[in-house]
């Protein structure tokens, strides 16, 4: 059979929605959908059948209607410019950068590299896959027990329906970074040079410590499509290349580039933004932060309490006529929104109790520690002095959701408790529909370490029962201990909760005091400058999330952008 003909014939099947093969004999079974057509004499039978329509209905084949679905299988990578990482090429490249330790980094990306989930996911994707491959703990469960970053998970910026319609913008994709705990340098075009760029993938190529994102356009490298985002997999230094783990492995492989269409690909107006796209460094943190305080987005009030904060309370202290720190404190404190405490939240260490293991891992004692510390140096400040005279004096506030009965441990701990089941459970039901059956405060102590205070719970699911501990930081507090002799122990409470949140409000908030004198007062009291590093680096974690989260509501933090980042978040407070 000539090929001319066979491509007719099959041209003819499509039409027909149909698969048109050639075989030398007819097959035995009736129900395969393929027609199958002899050699010879056959062929022009066949051929008349599609053409006329007029096949005897005994000899008809239905066909399923997903067979003439349309679809993509894939694009053709053009090359040049690209060279496919799996081509010969591809792989002479990659031996020859591993040769010149330019490709540190890639082992750790390739371990968690991932396809985007939905089309326009490319900047959740390349996120997701740098914070998992820098280690990052999103202190959030993904499936069952499992705390893992997934593209599902970065919703703290912008609401994923309208990222899955529209894709995420260049600055939006920074804040969610920050939001996920990570360190970002982020920088436009326009904030930098094709030889700092060079330099910081360079950087970032011969080390697992940081990864670099690209914002780039397609249409540089000749690939059909508009705006991507992707992780920089390692660079070749000989040819000035760099490899490009495309994320829409369902449209592109992995490829390298060269650098400086790399660059004229990222020095592209976002028409949809107005600004340059432009390339971002993510690293981990020396320390993870938000260790003891963290603020949440996923109740829906968090953004009246975020206006309230940001906006109203330095109106209301303008407005007043204000005589000392109390005065402050009344204004602020007493007009909260009723859900202020689904906004800032401290962060619980939880784990399922095993039948008689009382251990304590160093790795959890690491994390109580510096919990303790936190707390302690919050307690050290001049600010929680006053707050917790003002809480004691002002019994109608202890009805807040951050002080009062709310503050008593086992409470606290019966409901961190039936979250912590929740999640260990790895169920998605509501912690609702679990219930602490018990408490009680522990006192663990071994080979002379310092005692650590455990909460256990004994958390009843219809049927099941579940142990439960929550590890709480130390101080000299008396409680009452389970079991003979007494104990120490604190946890984090309204006092200190608030203390940490007026902290973290950005100086403008008290700018419109009148007094001069008490203006210079509470600058004192609320400056950062000189706070213990642990304390310094808690604060500056919440005013980031802070300023973020507003920023992203008002869908302003592109215009931010317009400045170089690392001025715009750095947060001192100059007395």
């Amino acid at each position: 059979m000539s090929i001319t003909f066979l491509k007719l014939l099959n041209k003819a099947g499509v039409n027909a929605g149909l698969t048109l093969v050639v075989k030398p004999e007819s097959p035995s079974s009736s129900t395969d959908p393929r027609v199958y057509i002899p050699h010879s004499r056959n062929c022009s039978n066949a051929l008349h059948s599609l053409r006329t329509k007029q096949t005897p209905k005994s000899k008809q084949i239905k066909t399923s209607p997903k067979m003439a679905m349309a679809g993509l299988y894939r694009r053709v990578l053009p090359s040049p410019p690209a060279i496919d990482f799996a081509s010969s090429e591809g792989k002479q490249l990659f031996i020859e950068a591993i040769q010149s330790g330019t490709m540190e980094g890639f082992y750790k990306l390739i371990s968690y590299f991932q396809t985007q989930s939905e089309p326009a996911y490319c900047g959740l994707a390349s996120l997701s896959m740098v914070l998992n491959a820098l280690a990052i703990d999103p202190g959030r469960k993904w499936k069952g027990p499992w705390r893992w970053f997934d593209e599902s998970m970065l919703d703290c910026c912008e609401p994923l329906e309208k990222v899955k319609a529209k894709g995420i913008s260049f600055g939006k994709l920074v804040c969610l970074a920050h939001c996920a705990g990570a360190k970002v340098d982020a920088f436009r075009t326009n904030q930098s040079t094709i030889d700092d760029f060079r330099k910081y993938v360079m950087t970032c190529s011969t080390s697992d410590d940081c990864h670099v994102i690209s914002s780039y356009h397609r249409a540089a490298f000749k690939q059909t499509g508009a705006g991507h985002f992707s992780p920089i997999g390692g660079y070749h230094a000989g040819k000035d290349m760099a490899l490009i783990l495309d994320v829409a492995r369902f449209k592109y492989p992995p490829h390298w580039v060269p650098l400086t269409l790399l660059w004229e690909a990222m020095d592209n107006v976002d028409g949809t933004y107005g600004q340059r796209r432009g390339f971002m460094l993510i690293s981990r943190p020396h320390r993870e932060p938000g260790l003891l305080y963290t603020l949440s987005c996923k109740h829906e009030s968090w953004i009246s309490t975020a206006k309230y904060l940001m906006d109203d309370v330095p109106l209301l202290l303008k407005s007043e006529d204000i005589k000392d720190i109390e005065n402050i404190l009344s204004v602020v404190f007493l007009s909260l929104p009723s859900n202020f405490g689904e906004f800032i939240k401290w962060v619980a260490e939880v784990r399922r109790r095993e039948d008689g293991d009382q251990s304590i891992s160093q790795e959890e004692k690491g994390r109580l520690a510096v919990k303790e510390e936190v707390l302690k140096q919050v307690q050290e400040t001049g600010l929680y002095k006053h707050v917790t005279e003002f809480l004691s004096a002002n019994s109608c506030f202890r009805k807040t959701p951050t002080s009062g009965d709310e503050d008593n441990l086992p409470k606290i701990a019966a409901s961190v408790c039936c979250q912590g089941a929740e999640v260990l459970s790895g169920k998605s039901v509501s912690s609702n529909g679990y219930c602490c059956q018990e408490t009680c405060v522990k006192c663990f102590k071994a080979n002379g370490d310092k005692p650590i205070t455990v909460v256990s719970g004994t958390v009843v699911n219809g049927k099941s029962e579940q142990g439960v501990d929550v590890l709480v930081p130390f101080s000299q507090m008396q409680l009452n201990c389970c079991g003979s002799g007494n104990c120490t122990g604190m946890h984090p409470a309204g006092s200190d909760v608030l203390t940490a949140l007026l902290l973290a409000l950005p100086q403008q908030t008290w700018s419109g005091i009148k007094d001069e004198k008490l203006l210079q007062e509470i600058y004192g009291l609320v400056s950062t400058e000189n706070l213990p590093t642990l304390l310094q680096e808690e604060i500056l974690h919440l005013q980031r999330q802070l300023h973020l989260l507003k920023r992203c509501h008002e869908d302003k933090v592109d215009e931010d952008l317009g400045a170089p980042l690392f001025s715009l978040l750095s947060f001192s407070v100059p007395i």
